[in-house]
């Protein structure tokens, strides 16, 4: 009898036939990392916490724009189109920048037959007086913010009212001073030495202006050097007043009994004025704080 064939057993199923959607793998690191990798953990952690960390700024409460004449499209304005002025004299005037010094200093009552007054030079000297106005004026404010607390937050709230209205008193003080030397010296003396005396008044005050332009563009820009400019450009400002006394006495001096008359000149021109002009301005300014 033949021998039974042996029990057959399933064949075994190949991997590639089963389906791969319903394939599970269990996931290696299901609770955590092994141990051994925990000391380079820490190692890892250790030298993050020793590397250096930036301190947060802290926080500060926004501060609200503080209006300037550097920041006053007016302001600028103006010096722009005192400098533009100038520059347009300057072609056909340039004669009279030249004679500066002529005009501060010389008493000479017969010109040299090669020098000529023009209306090109008059052209040049109002462009620069308008300089000084608008140099004096921006310095004005500087002066009264600096050395009157409480008038600044107003005016630095309208720094272009203020500066165009101390501007303006600038050139009516100016032509006021000029009526004044005319008529003492139609008074005192004749139209020669008269006219010698007013060209070096308009002389100074067109170089002071020249002279204040760079002081008033360094306050400008430098806030903390504004106190040390104020005091040079009051300097300057008594600086040309003192040149033009000197020539005002060099002309009218005559004899001992003028010496009366210089002393009178001196408080009623000279000293008086820029006080009225100096209380003036400040008495302005608190009327426009009380009206705007």
């Amino acid at each position: 009898m033949p021998n039974a064939a042996p029990h057959s057993q399933p064949a075994p199923v190949d991997s590639t036939t089963t389906d791969s959607a319903n394939a599970y793998y269990a996931p290696q690191y299901a609770d955590a990392f092994p141990t051994q990798h925990a000391g380079i953990d820490t190692l890892h952690s250790n030298a993050l916490n020793s590397l250096p960390v930036m301190p947060m700024p802290e926080q500060q409460a926004s501060k609200p724009n503080v209006e300037s004449p550097l920041r006053s499209t007016g302001t600028m304005g103006l010096m722009l189109l005192s400098a533009f002025l100038i520059t347009v004299s300057y072609k056909s005037g340039y004669k009279y920048i030249e004679h500066f010094f002529h005009n501060m200093f010389s008493t000479r009552k017969r010109e040299n037959v090669f020098y000529d007054h023009t209306l090109n030079e008059t052209r040049m000297m109002s462009a620069l007086i308008f300089n000084t106005c608008i140099m004096m004026g921006i310095t004005i404010f500087f002066a009264v913010s600096r050395w009157q607390p409480s008038l600044s937050p107003f005016m630095h709230q309208h720094v272009f009212l203020h500066i165009g209205i101390f501007s303006g008193l600038a050139l009516l003080f100016y032509l006021l001073q000029i009526v004044l030397f005319k008529l003492l010296g139609y008074v005192f003396s004749d139209k020669v030495n008269t006219t010698l005396w007013l060209n070096g008044f308009k002389a100074s005050q067109s170089l002071l202006g020249l002279l204040l332009f760079p002081i008033v563009c360094i306050m400008l820009v430098f806030d903390n050097t504004v106190n040390f400019m104020l005091i040079l450009a009051v300097l300057l400002y008594f600086s040309a007043r003192i040149v033009f006394i000197c020539k005002g006495f060099r002309i009218f001096f005559n004899n001992l009994s003028s010496t009366i008359y210089f002393i009178l000149y001196l408080c009623s021109a000279e000293i008086v004025p820029p006080i009225l002009f100096c209380v003036g301005t400040i008495f302005l300014c608190t009327i426009l704080q009380d009206i705007i």
